[in-house]
Protein backbone atom coordinates (compact mmCIF):
# COMPACT_ATOMS: atom_id res chain seq x y z
CA UNK A 1 0.00 0.00 0.00
CA UNK A 2 1.24 3.50 -0.82
CA UNK A 3 -1.18 5.52 1.34
CA UNK A 4 0.71 7.05 4.26
CA UNK A 5 -1.56 8.19 7.11
CA UNK A 6 1.21 8.48 9.71
CA UNK A 7 0.18 11.84 11.14
CA UNK A 8 -3.14 13.62 11.59
CA UNK A 9 -6.13 12.37 9.61
CA UNK A 10 -9.12 14.63 10.32
CA UNK A 11 -12.63 13.28 9.89
CA UNK A 12 -14.38 16.53 8.93
CA UNK A 13 -18.03 17.36 9.27
CA UNK A 14 -20.29 17.66 6.25
CA UNK A 15 -21.44 21.28 5.94
CA UNK A 16 -25.03 21.89 4.94
CA UNK A 17 -26.88 24.87 3.60
CA UNK A 18 -29.66 26.21 5.80
CA UNK A 19 -32.18 24.25 3.73
CA UNK A 20 -30.36 21.01 4.59
CA UNK A 21 -28.66 20.44 1.24
CA UNK A 22 -24.93 19.74 1.01
CA UNK A 23 -22.93 22.98 0.98
CA UNK A 24 -20.18 22.42 -1.60
CA UNK A 25 -18.69 25.90 -1.16
CA UNK A 26 -18.29 25.30 2.57
CA UNK A 27 -16.71 21.89 1.87
CA UNK A 28 -14.18 23.66 -0.35
CA UNK A 29 -13.35 26.11 2.45
CA UNK A 30 -13.09 23.40 5.09
CA UNK A 31 -11.10 20.96 3.00
CA UNK A 32 -8.81 23.66 1.64
CA UNK A 33 -8.00 24.85 5.14
CA UNK A 34 -7.30 21.36 6.48
CA UNK A 35 -5.09 20.56 3.49
CA UNK A 36 -3.04 23.69 4.22
CA UNK A 37 -2.09 22.48 7.72
CA UNK A 38 1.30 20.78 7.66
CA UNK A 39 1.08 17.30 9.15
CA UNK A 40 -2.42 16.50 7.85
CA UNK A 41 -2.09 13.26 5.86
CA UNK A 42 -5.62 12.62 4.59
CA UNK A 43 -9.32 13.30 5.19
CA UNK A 44 -11.95 10.76 6.21
CA UNK A 45 -15.40 11.78 5.01
CA UNK A 46 -18.87 10.29 5.53
CA UNK A 47 -18.10 9.03 9.03
CA UNK A 48 -19.89 9.75 12.28
CA UNK A 49 -18.68 13.35 12.36
CA UNK A 50 -19.61 13.69 8.70
CA UNK A 51 -23.20 12.44 9.16
CA UNK A 52 -22.48 9.96 6.39
CA UNK A 53 -25.37 7.61 7.15
CA UNK A 54 -27.79 10.54 6.94
CA UNK A 55 -26.96 11.19 3.27
CA UNK A 56 -28.40 9.75 0.08
CA UNK A 57 -26.13 7.78 -2.25
CA UNK A 58 -25.96 10.79 -4.58
CA UNK A 59 -25.04 13.07 -1.70
CA UNK A 60 -22.35 10.69 -0.48
CA UNK A 61 -20.72 10.77 -3.91
CA UNK A 62 -21.04 14.56 -4.02
CA UNK A 63 -19.28 14.91 -0.66
CA UNK A 64 -16.38 12.69 -1.78
CA UNK A 65 -15.99 14.66 -5.02
CA UNK A 66 -16.23 18.02 -3.29
CA UNK A 67 -13.61 17.19 -0.67
CA UNK A 68 -11.32 15.80 -3.36
CA UNK A 69 -11.70 19.06 -5.28
CA UNK A 70 -11.02 21.03 -2.12
CA UNK A 71 -7.58 19.48 -1.62
CA UNK A 72 -6.64 19.49 -5.33
CA UNK A 73 -5.70 15.82 -5.04
CA UNK A 74 -2.94 16.76 -2.56
CA UNK A 75 -4.35 14.38 0.09
CA UNK A 76 -6.14 11.03 -0.08
CA UNK A 77 -9.88 11.18 0.55
CA UNK A 78 -11.02 8.18 2.59
CA UNK A 79 -14.70 7.27 2.59
CA UNK A 80 -16.62 5.79 5.48
CA UNK A 81 -18.19 2.50 4.33
CA UNK A 82 -21.26 1.97 6.49
CA UNK A 83 -23.72 -0.22 4.57
CA UNK A 84 -25.39 -2.89 6.67
CA UNK A 85 -24.81 -6.05 4.61
CA UNK A 86 -21.62 -7.22 2.91
CA UNK A 87 -22.90 -6.72 -0.62
CA UNK A 88 -24.52 -3.39 0.22
CA UNK A 89 -21.24 -2.19 1.75
CA UNK A 90 -19.21 -3.53 -1.18
CA UNK A 91 -21.36 -1.63 -3.67
CA UNK A 92 -21.04 1.48 -1.49
CA UNK A 93 -17.26 1.10 -1.67
CA UNK A 94 -17.43 0.71 -5.45
CA UNK A 95 -19.39 3.96 -5.71
CA UNK A 96 -16.81 5.63 -3.47
CA UNK A 97 -14.05 4.60 -5.87
CA UNK A 98 -16.01 6.03 -8.78
CA UNK A 99 -16.39 9.32 -6.87
CA UNK A 100 -12.64 9.53 -6.22
CA UNK A 101 -12.03 7.93 -2.83
CA UNK A 102 -8.52 6.57 -2.30
CA UNK A 103 -9.37 4.26 0.63
CA UNK A 104 -12.26 3.11 2.80
CA UNK A 105 -12.90 3.05 6.54
CA UNK A 106 -15.04 -0.02 7.13
CA UNK A 107 -17.68 0.26 9.84
CA UNK A 108 -19.10 -2.88 11.46
CA UNK A 109 -22.55 -3.92 10.39
CA UNK A 110 -24.72 -1.80 12.67
CA UNK A 111 -26.90 -4.68 13.80
CA UNK A 112 -23.82 -6.03 15.55
CA UNK A 113 -23.83 -3.08 17.95
CA UNK A 114 -26.78 -4.59 19.79
CA UNK A 115 -26.75 -8.26 18.89
CA UNK A 116 -23.09 -9.09 18.31
CA UNK A 117 -21.68 -11.04 15.37
CA UNK A 118 -20.92 -14.62 14.44
CA UNK A 119 -17.30 -15.71 14.60
CA UNK A 120 -15.65 -15.05 11.25
CA UNK A 121 -18.36 -12.70 9.96
CA UNK A 122 -16.30 -9.47 10.10
CA UNK A 123 -13.58 -11.09 8.02
CA UNK A 124 -16.08 -11.82 5.24
CA UNK A 125 -17.18 -8.19 5.25
CA UNK A 126 -13.67 -6.88 4.57
CA UNK A 127 -13.03 -9.57 1.98
CA UNK A 128 -16.11 -8.85 -0.11
CA UNK A 129 -15.66 -5.09 0.08
CA UNK A 130 -12.07 -5.30 -1.14
CA UNK A 131 -12.71 -7.89 -3.83
CA UNK A 132 -15.63 -5.90 -5.23
CA UNK A 133 -14.10 -2.43 -5.11
CA UNK A 134 -10.32 -2.80 -4.92
CA UNK A 135 -10.43 -0.03 -2.31
CA UNK A 136 -7.60 -0.13 0.29
CA UNK A 137 -9.27 -0.58 3.67
CA UNK A 138 -8.90 0.58 7.27
CA UNK A 139 -9.94 -1.75 10.08
CA UNK A 140 -12.28 0.07 12.48
CA UNK A 141 -12.18 -1.13 16.08
CA UNK A 142 -15.32 -0.06 17.97
CA UNK A 143 -15.51 0.66 21.71
CA UNK A 144 -15.33 -2.21 24.16
CA UNK A 145 -18.75 -1.21 25.50
CA UNK A 146 -20.41 -2.30 22.24
CA UNK A 147 -21.03 -5.80 20.90
CA UNK A 148 -19.41 -4.74 17.62
CA UNK A 149 -15.94 -4.56 19.15
CA UNK A 150 -13.50 -7.10 17.71
CA UNK A 151 -11.44 -9.47 19.85
CA UNK A 152 -7.71 -9.66 19.25
CA UNK A 153 -7.98 -12.79 17.10
CA UNK A 154 -10.51 -11.12 14.81
CA UNK A 155 -8.41 -7.96 14.55
CA UNK A 156 -5.33 -9.99 13.62
CA UNK A 157 -7.19 -11.95 10.97
CA UNK A 158 -8.66 -8.82 9.39
CA UNK A 159 -5.31 -7.00 9.55
CA UNK A 160 -3.73 -9.91 7.68
CA UNK A 161 -6.23 -9.79 4.81
CA UNK A 162 -5.35 -8.45 1.39
CA UNK A 163 -6.19 -4.78 1.08
CA UNK A 164 -6.13 -3.85 4.78
CA UNK A 165 -3.35 -1.34 5.48
CA UNK A 166 -4.31 0.48 8.69
CA UNK A 167 -6.45 0.28 11.80
CA UNK A 168 -8.47 2.99 13.49
CA UNK A 169 -8.70 1.93 17.13
CA UNK A 170 -11.30 3.36 19.48
CA UNK A 171 -11.61 0.50 21.97
CA UNK A 172 -11.81 2.89 24.96
CA UNK A 173 -10.60 0.20 27.34
CA UNK A 174 -7.01 0.84 28.36
CA UNK A 175 -6.47 -2.73 29.53
CA UNK A 176 -7.30 -3.97 26.06
CA UNK A 177 -5.36 -1.14 24.43
CA UNK A 178 -2.20 -1.93 26.40
CA UNK A 179 -2.57 -5.65 25.63
CA UNK A 180 -3.71 -5.66 22.01
CA UNK A 181 -1.86 -2.77 20.35
CA UNK A 182 1.62 -4.26 21.00
CA UNK A 183 0.51 -7.59 19.49
CA UNK A 184 -0.89 -5.90 16.39
CA UNK A 185 2.35 -3.93 16.06
CA UNK A 186 4.56 -7.00 16.48
CA UNK A 187 2.52 -9.17 14.12
CA UNK A 188 2.09 -6.60 11.36
CA UNK A 189 4.90 -3.99 11.61
CA UNK A 190 3.68 -2.20 8.48
CA UNK A 191 0.08 -1.86 9.71
CA UNK A 192 -0.56 1.83 10.35
CA UNK A 193 -2.08 2.19 13.82
CA UNK A 194 -4.27 5.26 14.32
CA UNK A 195 -6.05 6.28 17.50
CA UNK A 196 -9.59 7.61 17.30
CA UNK A 197 -9.96 8.39 21.01
CA UNK A 198 -10.99 12.03 20.54
CA UNK A 199 -11.53 12.50 24.26
CA UNK A 200 -8.56 10.34 25.37
CA UNK A 201 -5.83 11.41 22.97
CA UNK A 202 -3.13 11.94 25.58
CA UNK A 203 -3.54 8.41 26.90
CA UNK A 204 -3.15 6.77 23.48
CA UNK A 205 -0.75 9.10 21.67
CA UNK A 206 2.49 7.34 22.62
CA UNK A 207 1.67 4.03 20.91
CA UNK A 208 0.44 5.08 17.49
CA UNK A 209 1.46 6.27 14.06
CA UNK A 210 -1.18 8.96 14.04
CA UNK A 211 -4.72 9.98 14.87
CA UNK A 212 -7.89 9.62 12.81
CA UNK A 213 -10.30 11.88 14.65
CA UNK A 214 -13.21 14.23 14.11
CA UNK A 215 -11.40 16.56 16.53
CA UNK A 216 -8.79 17.05 13.79
CA UNK A 217 -11.40 18.80 11.68
CA UNK A 218 -11.68 21.57 14.28
CA UNK A 219 -8.25 21.83 15.93
CA UNK A 220 -5.70 20.37 13.53
CA UNK A 221 -2.82 22.63 14.54
CA UNK A 222 -2.40 21.50 18.19
CA UNK A 223 -3.24 17.89 17.32
CA UNK A 224 -0.35 17.79 14.83
CA UNK A 225 1.85 19.02 17.69
CA UNK A 226 0.41 16.39 20.03
CA UNK A 227 1.19 13.60 17.58
CA UNK A 228 4.76 14.87 17.25
CA UNK A 229 5.14 14.96 21.03
CA UNK A 230 3.82 11.42 21.30
CA UNK A 231 6.24 10.12 18.68
CA UNK A 232 9.08 11.87 20.51
CA UNK A 233 7.94 10.31 23.82
CA UNK A 234 7.83 13.84 25.23
CA UNK A 235 5.16 13.51 27.90
CA UNK A 236 5.61 17.04 29.26
CA UNK A 237 4.97 18.61 25.86
CA UNK A 238 2.03 16.28 25.18
CA UNK A 239 0.52 17.01 28.58
CA UNK A 240 0.78 20.76 28.01
CA UNK A 241 -1.10 20.45 24.70
CA UNK A 242 -3.70 18.20 26.32
CA UNK A 243 -4.27 20.69 29.14
CA UNK A 244 -4.46 23.60 26.72
CA UNK A 245 -7.15 21.74 24.74
CA UNK A 246 -9.09 20.40 27.73
CA UNK A 247 -11.72 23.19 27.77
CA UNK A 248 -12.38 22.50 24.08
CA UNK A 249 -12.45 18.75 24.66
CA UNK A 250 -15.00 19.17 27.43
CA UNK A 251 -17.22 21.43 25.35
CA UNK A 252 -17.13 19.17 22.29
CA UNK A 253 -16.93 15.62 23.63
CA UNK A 254 -17.95 15.58 27.30
CA UNK A 255 -21.63 15.79 26.41
CA UNK A 256 -24.61 13.51 26.92
CA UNK A 257 -24.06 11.72 23.61
CA UNK A 258 -20.93 11.33 21.52
CA UNK A 259 -23.08 12.24 18.50
CA UNK A 260 -23.56 15.69 20.00
CA UNK A 261 -19.88 16.15 19.27
CA UNK A 262 -20.77 16.51 15.58
CA UNK A 263 -23.00 19.48 16.33
CA UNK A 264 -20.36 20.93 18.66
CA UNK A 265 -17.68 20.57 15.97
CA UNK A 266 -19.85 22.61 13.62
CA UNK A 267 -20.38 25.28 16.27
CA UNK A 268 -16.62 25.38 16.73
CA UNK A 269 -16.07 25.79 13.00
CA UNK A 270 -18.48 28.73 13.06
CA UNK A 271 -16.33 30.28 15.79
CA UNK A 272 -13.19 29.65 13.73
CA UNK A 273 -14.71 31.35 10.67
CA UNK A 274 -14.98 28.29 8.41
CA UNK A 275 -18.75 27.74 8.58
CA UNK A 276 -21.44 30.40 8.66
CA UNK A 277 -23.84 28.27 10.70
CA UNK A 278 -24.02 24.86 12.39
CA UNK A 279 -26.88 23.24 10.45
CA UNK A 280 -27.13 19.46 10.97
CA UNK A 281 -29.28 16.68 9.54
CA UNK A 282 -32.08 15.18 11.63
CA UNK A 283 -32.18 13.19 13.82
CA UNK A 284 -29.30 15.37 15.08
CA UNK A 285 -30.57 18.49 16.82
CA UNK A 286 -29.05 21.89 17.56
CA UNK A 287 -27.29 22.25 20.91
CA UNK A 288 -28.88 24.15 23.76
CA UNK A 289 -28.95 27.94 23.59
CA UNK A 290 -25.59 29.39 24.56
CA UNK A 291 -23.56 26.32 23.63
CA UNK A 292 -22.02 28.05 20.63
CA UNK A 293 -20.76 30.90 22.78
CA UNK A 294 -19.31 28.44 25.30
CA UNK A 295 -17.49 26.54 22.56
CA UNK A 296 -16.17 29.79 21.10
CA UNK A 297 -14.86 30.83 24.53
CA UNK A 298 -13.16 27.45 24.99
CA UNK A 299 -11.47 27.78 21.59
CA UNK A 300 -10.29 31.27 22.49
CA UNK A 301 -8.82 30.00 25.76
CA UNK A 302 -6.87 27.41 23.73
CA UNK A 303 -5.58 30.13 21.39
CA UNK A 304 -7.61 28.73 18.51
CA UNK A 305 -9.09 31.74 16.80
CA UNK A 306 -10.37 32.52 13.33
CA UNK A 307 -8.39 31.08 10.46
CA UNK A 308 -7.58 32.33 6.99
CA UNK A 309 -8.96 30.01 4.36
CA UNK A 310 -6.62 29.54 1.36
CA UNK A 311 -7.97 31.03 -1.85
Amino acid sequence: MTIDLRGLVPAPVTPFNRDGSVDVDAIHRLGGWLASVEGVKGLVVLGHAGEGTFLTQEEQALVIRAFRESVNDSLPIIAGITGEGNTVAALEAKRAVEAGAAAGLVYPSHGWLRFGYQKGAPQTRYKEIYETSGLPLILFQYPDATKATYGLETQLEIAGQEGVFATKNGVRNMKRWDTEIPVLRATYPDLQILTCHDEYLLHTMFDVDGALVGYGGLAPEPLVELIAAGKAKDYSAARAIHDRLLPVTKNVYHRGSHMEGTVALKEGLVARGILEHATVRPPLLPLAEGAGAEIALALKSANLGSVTVPA
